[in-house]
C-alpha cells in the first residue's frame, strides 16, 4: 500500500509506513471518507476502493475559498453508460470576459469567485450534481447520480435561488463602486446518457453524453440577461408550479426545428401533484367517514375554546393529503386556514415549511422585493397588535428580507431560534384570538 505522506510502497498487511511511520489508511474516491488499509469498499457509501498501488488522489484546489465540489459518485471501475431522464442547468455570468479585461486577475477573481459560489450552492441546495465549472458560470445535474422524481422542479428553484442570490451580490458590490453582475440560465429536461470516465490519476469524471444537455447550453445563451429560460420539456413537468411566460418558437443552432422557449418569471401556485390533480378533476371520494367525523369533533373542540391537533399517519400514497383536501372543502367557512407542505426538496431548510406558513399568512409572493415584503409583514403584525412589534426583526430574518445589516447577526443561535418559535407562538395565538375559526394544515 502506497504512503500518501512520503509516496513509499508498503507491503499490502502494513498499518504503518516503514518509510516515514505514517498511519496508513484508504481514502474513498467517492465521499472522501477514510477506511481503514485493506479495506475492499468504503464504510460509508460502499463504493469499491481501488486497490493498484497508487497516490491518494489529492483534494482539488477550489475555484474559490469554501467552494465545495461535489465528489464523484461512482467507481474509477464503473465505465458503463447509463441512460437516465435528466435535467441539465446551464448558468453563465454575462459580460464577465468584458469586466475581467478591464481588472487586474486578481481583482477579477475577487469579484467572480463569490458569484461562482453562490450558483456552486444554490445547486447543492437542491441536491444538483455540478458536472463543471467554467470559470464564471457552471453546468448541474438534477436527477443524476442521485435520482429524484421531481429532477425538473429542482433545477427551477435552484435556477431562481440562483438569480436571487446574484442580484443581492451584484447590489452589494454596486454600492461599493463596482460594475454589477448578472446571468443567464438555461433549463432542459430529457434523457441522456450518463458515464464515469477515469481520466488519470486516479480521476473520474461522471458526465452527460447527448442532445439534452447541448441544448440546455444552447438555451442558455437565449435567454434574457438576468432571466431563466427553459423548454417545452420542463413546461410541461412544471406548469403550474411556477410561472413561465411563451417566448415563442426560437431558432437554436444545430437543431432543425424551432425550439419554443419559455422565460420562467416565478413561483406558481401549486405545491403538491393533489394540486394539480385537482386542476385535472379528482376520482369520487369514498370511505374514510371515520376519519372525516375525527377532523370535525376536533374542529368543533377548537371552535369552542379547546385547541386541537390532529395528525394523519400512514403509508404513502394512501390518501392522507386527499382526506385533508375534502375535509376543508366541507369544513373551512369560517375559518382561517394556513397551509404548509413539506417537499422533497425541504431538507435543505429545516424551517421551510414554517417559511412557507408565514408567506401565505402575510400574503408574501416570489416575486414581490424585499421592501414590499418588509411593509407587508409590518403592516399585520401592527394591525394585529402593536405589542408584537418587538418580533418583527425574527420574522425579517427568518424571512430574509431584512434591510441593512441584520441586527440579530451577532445573537447566539439557539437563543435566536428559541425567540424565534416565540415570535411565531405569539402572533398565532394573537390571531387565533381575534377569530372564531383558525386552522393551521400540514401535509407532506
Amino acid at each position: 500500500m502506497r504512503c500518501a505522506s512520503c509516496n513509499h510502497d508498503n507491503s499490502a498487511d502494513a498499518l504503518f509506513c516503514d518509510a516515514c511511520g505514517a498511519k496508513l489508511e484508504s481514502i474513498c474516491a467517492t465521499c472522501g471518507t477514510t477506511n481503514q488499509p485493506g479495506a475492499r469498499f468504503c464504510k460509508k457509501c460502499g463504493t469499491r476502493i481501488a486497490t493498484e498501488s497508487a497516490p491518494a488522489k489529492p483534494a482539488a484546489a477550489p475555484t474559490a475559498p469554501n467552494i465545495r465540489v461535489t465528489p464523484e459518485s461512482s467507481s474509477p471501475e464503473n465505465i458503463e453508460g447509463e441512460r437516465k431522464t435528466v435535467t441539465a442547468l446551464f448558468a453563465d455570468i454575462k459580460g464577465s470576459t468584458e469586466l475581467m479585461e478591464e481588472l487586474d486577475p486578481e481583482e477579477a477573481r475577487s469579484i467572480i469567485d463569490p458569484a461562482l459560489k453562490l450558483m456552486i450552492d444554490a445547486a447543492h441546495r437542491y441536491d444538483g450534481y455540478v458536472v463543471q465549472s467554467t470559470g464564471d458560470g457552471i453546468f448541474a445535474l438534477f436527477g443524476a447520480p442521485v435520482a429524484h422524481e421531481d429532477h425538473p422542479q429542482r433545477a427551477l428553484y435552484a435556477a431562481l435561488r440562483l438569480q436571487e442570490d446574484l442580484k443581492r451580490y451584484s447590489d452589494r458590490i454596486r454600492q461599493e463602486g463596482r460594475l454589477p453582475l448578472q446571468a443567464r440560465v438555461g433549463v432542459n429536461t430529457g434523457e441522456v446518457v450518463v458515464r464515469s470516465i477515469t481520466t488519470g490519476a486516479g480521476q473520474t469524471e461522471y458526465t452527460p453524453i447527448g442532445h439534452t444537455t447541448n441544448l440546455a447550453s444552447r438555451i442558455q445563451l437565449l435567454a434574457p440577461i438576468g432571466s431563466i429560460a427553459a423548454t417545452e420539456q420542463v413546461r410541461k413537468l412544471c406548469e403550474g408550479y411556477f410561472v413561465l411566460k411563451p417566448l415563442g418558437p426560437t431558432r437554436v443552432k444545430g437543431v432543425s426545428e424551432p425550439v419554443n422557449v419559455y422565460e420562467v418569471t416565478g413561483l406558481g401556485p401549486l405545491r403538491t401533484r393533489l394540486q394539480r390533480a385537482v386542476g385535472r378533476g379528482l376520482t369520487k371520494f369514498v370511505g374514510r367517514e371515520r376519519e372525516i367525523e375525527a377532523l370535525k369533533h376536533a374542529a368543533e373542540q377548537a371552535k369552542s375554546g379547546r385547541g386541537q391537533i390532529v395528525a394523519a399517519m400512514a403509508e404513502p400514497r394512501v390518501g392522507k393529503s386527499r382526506l385533508y383536501f375534502e375535509f376543508k372543502a366541507t369544513s373551512q367557512s369560517g375559518w382561517m386556514v394556513l397551509e404548509t407542505f413539506s417537499i422533497s426538496h425541504g431538507k435543505a431548510s429545516a424551517y421551510l415549511p414554517v417559511l412557507d406558513l408565514l408567506q401565505g399568512y402575510f400574503k408574501i409572493t416570489g416575486g414581490g422585493n424585499e421592501r414590499t415584503c418588509r411593509e407587508k409583514v409590518t403592516g399585520r403584525v401592527v394591525a394585529l397588535d402593536r405589542n408584537l412589534e418587538d418580533t418583527l426583526p425574527y420574522l425579517f430574518s427568518l424571512l430574509g428580507i431584512i434591510e441593512g445589516n441584520d441586527p440579530l447577526a451577532q445573537m447566539d443561535g439557539q437563543l435566536k431560534k428559541r425567540r424565534t418559535l416565540e415570535a411565531i407562538k405569539r402572533i398565532l395565538l394573537r390571531e387565533s384570538l381575534n377569530r372564531a375559526g383558525f386552522s393551521v394544515v400540514g401535509a407532506r
